[in-house]
């Protein structure tokens, strides 16, 4: 080794440590524990060594619960997010005049309490013995039936999760998309142009892959931060989600830690392990796709 790579290695050294301690650590111990049976963290103590906590959760009626509104959850929003936040970015890209205005209007969401605009959201479709909500009345407006969204049937409540997570998670996506459109070059769409090629065609075949790089880290970590849900869940139906059956995949981990039903590491981490290994498939199989449709120039 060189003194080159030694220089590289010590300037490595102080992120490969806090990466070592704060993330490889925790991990391997979570492994460990997921595999001790009948762990009492206060004696530091088990039964035994097995797979009975990933058996418990697996047949958890909680726990599939929460895989199911977890999985919902990422099949709608993480394509309707992307492609609101495309077109509306594109949008944006065309218009001259109070273009830094309407940026700063899309991003002000993002930059508001999650609970507080989960606190809005829930006024909006909540109905209550006094008003059926905002959202009821426009409903009702064009000859619908009130519905409660926030205590009523499954499908209300799953739709304003997510409707509530697209709101939360569009403007980030509009402000990157938005930066990646102006780095295109102008010179691919002069050229274009002069071939009368269609706007549809310059779109697909033009402005897509070259922001196809961004596009693919937009969908990977909305996919990943879609996994990991919870705080939106709590800010619309509160801190009882088994109860209102709009528990999570990490609300479940959280309760078995520290919840009504907390108190179960052993339970929490096998929980965990299970939600890792379905982010890492799942990242994995984006990367194989991001060979074929990616394009980096």
């Amino acid at each position: 080794m060189d003194k080159k790579d030694t220089k590289a290695w010590l300037y490595l050294l102080p992120a490969i440590l806090f990466l070592g301690v704060f993330m490889v650590y925790p991990l391997v111990d979570v492994l460990i524990y997921s595999f001790e049976e009948g762990y009492n963290s206060a004696s530091q103590t088990s039964f035994g060594v097995g797979t009975y906590n990933y058996s418990y959760v697996l047949h958890d009626p909680y726990f599939l619960q929460a895989i199911k509104n977890t999985f919902i959850l990422v099949i709608f929003t993480v394509p309707i997010s992307t492609g609101l936040a495309l077109l509306i970015s594109v949008g944006l890209s065309s218009i001259q005049r109070l273009r830094d205005l309407f940026q700063t209007i899309y991003f002000l969401p993002y930059v508001t309490n999650t609970l507080a605009v989960g606190l809005v959201f829930m006024i909006l479709f909540k109905k209550t013995p006094y008003s059926d909500g905002l959202v009821n009345l426009i409903v009702q407006f064009f000859g619908g039936s009130a519905v409660d969204f926030i205590d009523g049937p499954y499908w209300a409540k799953m739709f304003v999760l997510c409707f509530y997570t697209v709101w939360v998670v569009l403007p980030f996506k509009i402000l990157i998309l938005t930066s990646a459109l102006a780095s295109v070059n102008e010179q691919y769409y002069n050229a274009a142009k002069v071939d009368g090629t269609s706007r549809f065609r310059i779109f697909t075949r033009i402005t897509i892959p070259m922001i196809s790089p961004t596009l693919f880290y937009l969908i990977i970590t909305g996919f990943i931060g879609a996994f990991k849900a919870y705080s939106d869940a709590v800010a619309l139906f509160g801190t009882d989600l088994n109860a209102s059956e709009m528990n999570t995949i990490v609300g479940y981990i959280y309760d078995m830690l520290y919840g009504n039903s907390g108190g179960y590491p052993s339970y929490a981490s096998a929980a965990a392990i299970i939600l890792f290994t379905i982010v890492l498939t799942i990242t994995c199989i984006n990367l194989l796709v991001s060979r074929k449709h990616v394009h980096y120039v």
